[in-house]
């Protein structure tokens, strides 16, 4: 096992991961740039090394983050999610040290980035794939041809995007002329290419996806799956596992084919498979993440796995401790991504200072945070401030105690995405577990909710009519 190992990554991310290290007995040393020097993954870890004072491309500085980990004694980097965790030529650097990366091998990294290397793979393997574009495309005429013979809607894509961003739907040809370009422009600025492909658009469908775990000795399970439907803008918001949607016939398909997808490719360590299901129930593949998700606290609230815990063991050599038989889940967890953003206001980043925050606790309930009173949020990162994970037995036990953590969690200073997720919670649709892709633009009136002033404000007033009526 590592002595030593180094967080490649910032806020609630590293902080879940140093928290896995410690109970395996590993020591931790975190990074961070100037705008991070009171964040709190920088107090938690064994030791903090200021990266550089760039706030975002000093997480991004492969060869110094390589030469911190060396010379802090650590035999192993942990790339989290997001910035350098899904980037091949790190993976390579971190091998080339005589450091352990922790995640699959930089060629897996590569094709499974590609998404068009990742349909070429995924067809050559006999899994089911959206009809789309089997190269980039060569210019917008190219795509117009293509999209009238699969017949609109289709979805644009970057060929190296990830995370929701470079993506557009396109209804006809004057959407798709007006879409081309920026959606090269935003593959561009977000992942350094601008090539695109394209496939046909699956109207309301749920998206489904499977955590995948595979060790170096050719074993390979899924941990079931979770439906992450609830986006907006193809960005997830709320996360479910198991899905209500799937079929126990169905799930144990998917998540086969979600194992021959990841032997397919060779990969070991923690991957997820994504689908979009239909409303009929058909399936097909739509990427692979190489990476931990942000989502995976669910998976392990209903299976009992640490999956950070498994990436590090698997990334040491050792075999899975489990086969898929042994494998089993147990109710429903949902996960809130506490961002610090405004709905009203077309979810825009609300960075800030916490005037207040206080942490729901009790039974079946789950924080993963990175913020503080006091803590000043930047405005140069992504604008999660925690994680809200809930487990129930059965999904209206989840429902409810969703519905009464999220009442509890207060957090002012900063407009949150909280005041939303509580319309969400409390809607019949989110209660009966219907929802797809859809469920936002489906329900604006979810957005009709008072804002924090408007709570600060009758609670400041209380307070004063009571100190007057005290005398005070």
């Amino acid at each position: 096992m590592f002595k030593r190992i180094l967080v490649a990554n910032r806020g609630e991310c590293a902080i879940r991961i140093i928290r896995s290290c410690r109970e395996l007995g590993i020591g931790t040393v975190a990074i961070y740039s100037e705008a991070d020097a009171h964040a709190l993954h920088v107090k938690k870890a064994d030791r903090a090394v200021m990266i550089g004072p760039d706030p975002v491309k000093s997480y991004l500085n492969i060869h110094r983050i390589v030469n911190i980990a060396l010379e802090a004694g650590c035999d192993a980097v942990h790339p989290g999610y997001g910035f350098l965790s899904e980037n091949a030529d790190f993976a390579r650097e971190v091998g080339k040290a005589g450091l352990t990366y922790i995640g699959p091998s930089p060629d897996a990294i590569e094709d499974m980035g590609s998404k068009i290397k990742a349909r070429a793979a995924m067809i050559a393997a006999g899994v089911p794939v959206i009809p789309g574009s089997e190269f980039a495309l060569a210019n917008v005429q190219e795509a117009k041809t293509m999209a009238n013979d699969m017949g609109y809607p289709v979805m644009l894509k970057a060929a190296a995007g990830g995370g929701g961003r470079g993506i557009r739907r396109c209804d006809d040809d004057e959407q798709l002329r007006e879409n081309y370009e920026i959606t090269q422009r935003e593959a561009m600025a977000a992942f350094g290419s601008d090539e695109l492909f394209m496939e046909k658009c699956i109207v309301e469908p749920h998206h489904i996806e499977f955590q995948i775990l595979a060790d170096t000795h050719g074993n390979c399970v899924h941990l079931f799956e979770r439906d992450c439907s609830i986006q907006r803008r193809n960005q997830k918001l709320i996360e479910i596992a198991p899905s209500q949607f799937l079929t126990p016939e169905l799930r144990e398909e998917m998540g086969a084919i979600a194992v021959k997808a990841a032997k397919a490719v060779g990969y070991a360590n923690a991957g997820t498979v994504e689908f979009l299901v239909d409303k009929d129930h058909n399936f097909w593949f739509m990427e692979m993440n190489t990476r931990l998700q942000v989502e995976h606290p669910i998976t392990e609230t209903i299976t009992g796995v640490d999956l950070v815990a498994e990436q590090i063991r698997v990334a040491a050599g050792l075999p899975l401790p489990f086969a898929q038989k042994d494998l089993s889940f147990n109710g429903f967890a949902i996960e809130f991504r506490i961002n610090a953003e405004d709905p009203k206001n077309n979810f825009l980043p609300t960075p800030g200072t916490l005037t207040r925050y206080f942490s729901p606790g009790g039974p079946g309930v789950r924080v993963d945070g990175c913020v503080y009173p006091g803590y000043t949020i930047p405005p140069h990162y992504d604008s999660m401030c925690a994680k809200l994970t809930i487990w129930g037995a059965t999904w209206p036990a989840a429902v409810s105690r969703a519905l009464r953590a999220l009442n509890e969690y207060d957090i002012r200073g900063v407009r949150t995405t909280l005041p939303y997720y509580r319309q969400i919670a409390a809607s019949e649709d989110f209660a009966r577990g219907e929802f797809h892709t859809g469920f936002i633009d489906e329900h604006p009136e979810l957005l009709d909710y008072k804002p924090y002033e408007a709570r600060e404000d009758i609670a400041a007033a209380v307070a004063v009519a009571i100190a007057a009526h005290a005398g005070l």
